[in-house]
């Protein structure tokens, strides 16, 4: 999922050893205080089949269903929206799922098999250029039949359940979002835990307790009011004023690095994450980076310590493989083939790719997420010192950024990666497979090969080697260069509960978690 932003395994062993899930943490009836939380994650579109990204995606988590969801702190979906889910045959590529009975949109109608076949199919018929579309490269057909939904598979995928527990897997009324086309007012019909009752784009999104859910959540949580803030230094000046409640890990580098759990005003969580930043690379014929010698020298010449030492004040930490610590398959790939900066070694590798030099090149970030510019102006400085390369800096309204890099007009751009689910699947596919949801026109027989038979495994330990291998390749072609793996911060005010339990690297922003003590 892309954003400068879900996190997975310190907060799912902390769930775990609890005990507890988001489902035990909510607060009594009639207790209605509304909790603001502060964000930089915008919004791309409030309609599932057009956005593809964390803002959006936690937006959905909360106003919609999906088929199945992650309870805290799980690894395998659970139902939701579904009484049951299963594949049929045990050949992997049949998935059927009978609905819940008794499941009604804003307007009263109820859901049936044919609201989710429409859902799917819309998605896939729009095929939205920053849409979730690519996540489905293995759904052939979908068919229904009254309450009972069955998918049908292109291929083996034993992660195919995930990916309809997520934001693309939401649930929308036929009725109320057309076929072919993106749904553009402020409106949204689901049936999740809150329902959308004002929406205002880059500024607020304000969520009522939705008494007709039912679901995997028991009972609803409070009203929550979602600000929203143009950078991390916007959200900062609003927690220090007391505007929000909550705030999550986009507050600015050193304000996290200084964060104080022992301050008896604030309830500060920290955690390992699986949130990754990568540099991804225009690779198509034609452009600057086309050669993947010229990639394999900029590799030789990027400093991960010193970006995360300067830039991010020690809040994230180097990474080396394009699948995060914690997952399986993961590996140093990147490390074992360029261990340390070498201009010699990228030297050569320019001169054997026949390039004037410098390489000129464009890189693009988005303004206002994160760090992005800091980090844009010390990775120009890295490479630029060498004197091999020559860098413009362009920054976008992030909105403007992801059409940007989804037209192909960007020579490099970095973004980060959040996980759509717990899996290292969302790390390979979306990222390096054919037609990948970061557009940067790679394409490789070897991975997608690797990628396709990692699906096979229902266990999904035994596709560590076949992502292992995945990594060695992509260190070798370069079409994305790994920058950073973050930690997770949550901090509320003293008289909030439920922080760490609002997300934890399944892709479920949990809202109703939090409780006023």
């Amino acid at each position: 999922m892309r954003s400068v932003r879900i996190r997975i395994l310190a907060g799912l062993l902390v769930l775990a050893a609890a005990g507890v899930g988001a489902w035990q943490f909510l607060p009594s009836k009639g207790e209605e205080r509304t909790i603001t939380v502060g964000t930089t994650d915008g919004v791309t579109s409030l309609d599932p089949a057009g956005a593809y990204d964390a803002g959006s995606w936690a937006l959905f988590s909360n106003v919609f269903q999906s088929l199945l969801t992650f309870a805290p702190g799980g690894t395998a979906p659970v139902p939701d929206a579904a009484k049951t889910c299963a594949f049929a045959h045990g050949d992997l590529t049949t998935y059927r799922c009978e609905l819940r009975d008794g499941l009604t949109f804003p307007s009263g109608r109820a859901m049936n098999a044919e609201d989710v076949k429409y859902s799917f199919d819309r998605i896939l018929k729009i095929k939205a250029p920053v849409g979730p579309a690519s996540l489905f490269g293995t759904l052939s057909s979908v068919d229904a039949d009254d309450m009972t939904v069955t998918f049908h598979l292109t291929s083996p995928d034993a992660t195919f359940p995930f990916k309809v527990a997520t934001g693309a897997g939401s649930i929308v009324d036929h009725t109320a979002y057309p076929a072919g086309e993106l749904r553009t007012d402020d409106g949204v019909d689901g049936t999740g835990p809150y329902t959308l009752t004002s929406y205002t784009k880059n500024h607020d999104a304000v969520l009522a307790p939705n008494q007709h859910y039912q679901g995997a959540v028991s009972g609803t949580g409070r009203p929550v009011e979602l600000r929203y803030y143009a950078t991390p230094e916007a959200l900062d000046t609003a927690w220090k004023d007391k505007q929000v409640e909550v705030a999550t890990d986009q507050l600015p580098p050193g304000v996290l690095a200084d964060l104080n759990p022992s301050d008896p005003t604030q309830r500060v969580y920290e955690a390992d994450g699986s949130e990754t930043r990568n540099l991804y690379f225009n690779t198509r014929a034609g452009k600057p980076l086309h050669d993947p010698k010229v990639r394999q020298a900029m590799a030789w010449l990027i400093d991960r310590e010193q970006l995360a030492a300067t830039v991010y004040d020690g809040t994230v930490d180097p990474l080396y493989s394009l699948i995060p610590a914690g997952l399986t398959g993961h590996t140093a790939s990147f490390f074992d083939d360029y261990p340390e900066q070498d201009p010699k070694k990228a030297r050569q590798l320019l001169t054997q790719a026949g390039v004037s030099l410098p390489v000129h090149f464009t890189y693009g970030y988005a303004k206002g997420r994160g760090a992005g510019e800091q980090e844009a102006a010390e990775i120009k400085k890295e490479l630029e010192a060498s004197g091999l390369f020559q860098v413009t800096l362009k920054g976008y309204e992030w909105t403007a950024f992801q059409k940007q890099w989804a037209t192909g007009k960007l020579d490099a751009y970095a973004v980060g990666w959040v996980a759509d689910f717990p899996d290292p699947d969302t790390f390979g596919a979306a990222l390096v497979g054919t037609g990948s949801a970061m557009n940067t026109g790679y394409s490789s027989k070897t991975v997608d090969r690797l990628i396709k038979d990692s699906r096979r495994y229902a266990e999904r330990t035994e596709a560590d080697q076949d992502f292992r291998s995945v990594q060695q390749t992509v260190a070798q072609d370069v079409p994305v260069l790994p920058l950073w793996q973050a930690k997770e911060y949550v901090v509320t005010t003293e008289d909030v509960g439920g922080g760490q339990y609002l997300s934890d690297g399944t892709g479920v922003f949990r809202l109703w978690s939090l409780t006023a003590l």
